[in-house]
């Protein structure tokens, strides 16, 4: 049985304290999802092609959890 990979991409950047992880390089859009730190991003059917995270640092004091 042959294993396939994905790839995610994973850009963080400290100055803005935002996270952005990519599962499918294609054209979507950010949606907003029941919190108010997560975007998701979506293509024009619906599905998930990754999501962003605001105030990032924030996690340290909780964590997240969000449905995509």
């Amino acid at each position: 049985m042959v294993e396939s990979k994905r790839h995610v991409r994973i850009w963080y950047d400290a100055e803005g304290d935002y996270l952005e992880v990519i599962f499918e390089q294609k054209a979507g859009y950010f949606r907003e999802t029941e919190n108010d730190q997560v975007m998701e991003k979506v293509d024009e059917e619906g599905n998930v092609l990754g999501f962003s995270v605001l105030r990032v640092s924030l996690m340290k004091e909780k964590p997240l959890d969000v449905a995509l």
